[in-house]
């Protein structure tokens, strides 16, 4: 991926993520759920930022993670 499309990316999971946060915060009526798990959809915004944050210093420093052991 480019360095365009990471950054996209990136600022649509924060988007998503204040989005969920927003609506995750609104009171509900009783007797009537959300239609939307607002938490899993910030879990998985969350973890699309730190992808794409991973990513973002992959492409800034031109070394790939290799973790702790390579």
């Amino acid at each position: 991926m480019s360095l365009t499309v990471t950054l996209a990316i990136l600022v649509a999971a924060a988007l998503v993520f204040g989005w969920a946060t927003y609506k995750a915060r609104q009171p509900y009526e009783a007797g009537r759920p959300p239609f939307v798990p607002y938490l899993v959809v910030q879990f998985v915004a969350v973890l699309a930022i730190i992808l794409m944050a991973g990513h973002l210093v992959s492409l800034l420093t031109g070394k790939p993670f290799t973790g702790r052991l390579g």
